[in-house]
């Protein structure tokens, strides 16, 4: 049966797991965010080369993707402050889609998976950010786990 590492037996008592114990690996992670833009906006945005008063957006949303796996460990309270080996978030159009892949490795006793996640999350939340004067109707979903490697168990999304 599997159980909740954050906590003890009772379900109680928050804490950050002990790694002390486990082998050092290289660990990876892709996470994907999607912000669906009314087709105007995008449309508004598209003929505009992403630029808005606030600046290049999707650059912007990139950099700010990257702040954010830096920053994991301060936003998540159980999080280990982790030494990065790289991070990379790109952002690609899909239709009225904006779609956030944030890939994050380290050599390391925990994964990076939560690195991955809000690295994810910091973009299409400045994307949102730096559009919403164009619309508020913009939606932030699908943010999950693409996949991951290293440690106990590896995991990728099979998507149909």
């Amino acid at each position: 049966m599997k159980t909740l590492t954050h906590v003890d037996e009772r379900g109680e008592d928050p804490r950050m797991v002990d790694v002390s114990g486990k082998t050092v690996t290289d660990r990876t992670a892709h996470a994907q965010a999607r912000v669906l833009f009314p087709r105007d906006v995008a449309q508004t945005l598209s003929d505009a080369g992403f630029m808005t008063k606030k600046g290049a957006v999707l650059t912007v949303a990139q950099i700010a993707g990257v702040m954010g796996v830096k920053a994991t460990s301060q936003l998540i309270p159980l999080c280990h402050p982790l030494s990065l080996n790289g991070c990379r978030v790109e952002i690609t159009m899909e239709g009225d889609e904006a779609v956030i892949d944030c890939r994050v490795s380290c050599l390391g006793k925990t994964g990076v998976e939560m690195e991955a996640l809000t690295g994810a999350s910091v973009a299409a939340l400045t994307i949102y950010d730096m559009c919403k004067a164009l619309s508020h109707d913009m939606v932030i979903r699908e943010v999950k786990l693409m996949g991951k490697a290293g440690g106990k168990r590896d995991f990728q999304r099979i998507e149909a």
